[in-house]
């Protein structure tokens, strides 16, 4: 959400923000729209005042015993009253629609996201480890089949299509990836574990900004709630419409839930495998910070996030997102791609977002230093640590031997005791 405050008094900047994002100038539909609102709370608070005036000359026409006044003043009053009843409604249709208009609004890019229309215009950052090299690399979908422990019709014949069950020692992978992650990002990096509801409310989902727009990618329920696609909608809702004190920011916390996507957006992309699925789990970080901190933090959790494939030892790169590519609510986002030698390319497994104040002023979300009275907005992060069902794919392309073997990552043998491979039996 943005500040109608700051449109006004640099509207151009604005405009040229969103031109970046690939909008048509949004400022001057803007500004007529605060107008019309403000000229709504004008005429309201004018007619209130008349009343409070008319009702003050009641008295007096009373005090001096002239009840003919008095009765033309409550006439006033009676018709005053539909006058009040008609700008009032002027006055929340006005804003109705100035909020709408604003909430349609992606976040403004940070200076330094460079300027582009797609995902051609990112910027590869670094890269980490050179790629596997594999002879005749197999993808994760004939490993899994191979092994018997993915099973995609299975899941097809109960649940449909871009669902996948594992079983046996995939199924143990999958958890030890999760459990690993997590341990990682709450002992090492100092998150705080979360277990946050799966279902929220629809002011929730408009905190974080996938409301309304995103509607259709979002599974929803028959009593208005919504399964969540990230834990970044329930984590981030933690300090909605609070007052948090800034000697306690920043917050970082991490949750390892099960995501829900609907892929309105995806027909005929990734349809093969678990690449894009519509449940997945994921480890999520986010970080609730002062204005201040938000751009160290910012480069902290992406490191975090980065450890995760530094010690599964998969290669990877890291790409600062174009202004076209960045996603609504960002000011400015990593993407983490880990190397998948079946395809022959880095592929997403992890973006890294700050939103500034975006996702604040759509929860109500402050903070305020001891001692003084006003308060900010809250700087609002999230970031993947990782998308555990991506990278067990990645590990099962890596990790593969000659046998269709899976090799277990150093990192993992803790978690798995006395597996060397999956597949050994």
């Amino acid at each position: 959400m943005h500040d109608i405050k700051a449109i006004r008094d640099d509207p151009g900047a604005f405009d040229r923000a969103w031109a970046s994002r690939g909008l048509e100038p949004q400022a001057a539909i803007l500004l007529a729209l605060d107008e019309r609102l403000r000229a709504a709370q004008t005429s309201l608070q004018a007619a209130q005042g008349r009343r409070n005036e008319v009702s003050k000359l009641i008295g007096q026409a009373r005090a001096r015993k002239n009840e003919a006044e008095a009765a033309a003043r409550m006439a006033e009053i009676e018709g005053l009253k539909d006058v009040i009843a008609a700008e009032s409604a002027a006055e929340a249709d006005a804003a109705s629609a100035l909020r709408e208009a604003l909430a349609a609004l992606p976040n403004v890019p940070a200076r330094d996201a460079p300027i582009g229309a797609d995902e051609h215009g990112n910027v590869e950052v670094r890269r980490w480890s050179e790629p596997h090299r594999i002879e005749a690399p197999k993808d994760h979908v004939d490993l899994g089949a191979a092994l018997g422990m993915m099973d995609f019709e299975a899941a097809a014949r109960m649940s449909g299509a871009r669902f996948v069950v594992l079983r046996s020692q995939l199924a143990r992978l999958e958890r030890a990836l999760g459990q690993f992650m997590l341990d990682l990002q709450t002992q090492e990096h100092g998150y705080t574990e979360v277990s946050p509801p799966l279902l929220v409310r629809s002011d929730a989902v408009f905190g974080v900004g996938q409301l309304p727009k995103f509607a259709e990618d979002l599974f929803h329920t028959t009593d208005d709630r919504w399964l969540i696609s990230t834990a970044e909608v329930a984590l981030t809702n933690l300090v909605r419409e609070q007052v948090v004190a800034e000697e306690e920011l920043p917050l970082r916390l991490t949750a390892l839930t099960p995501c829900f996507r609907s892929e309105a957006g995806a027909s005929g992309r990734d349809t093969r495998g678990m690449i894009r699925q519509h449940q997945f789990y994921k480890v999520e970080l986010v970080s609730i910070t002062a204005p201040e901190q938000s751009l160290a933090e910012h480069e902290r959790m992406l490191e975090c996030a980065e450890t995760v494939l530094k010690r599964l030892e998969l290669p990877f790169r890291t790409v600062l997102l174009c202004t076209g590519d960045m996603g609504f609510s960002s000011r400015k986002t990593y993407d983490i791609e880990v190397w998948l030698p079946s395809q022959g390319v880095y592929r997403e497994i992890s973006s890294c977002s700050n939103c500034g104040d975006f996702q604040a002023r759509r929860m109500d979300a402050r903070c305020k230093k001891a001692g003084e009275k006003g308060t900010r907005f809250v700087h609002t992060l999230n970031g993947s640590g990782l998308a555990v069902g991506r990278t067990l794919v990645a590990l099962m392309e890596n990790y593969q031997d000659e046998r269709g073997r899976i090799a277990i990552p150093q990192a993992l043998h803790r978690y798995l005791p006395g597996m060397a491979h999956i597949g050994d039996p």
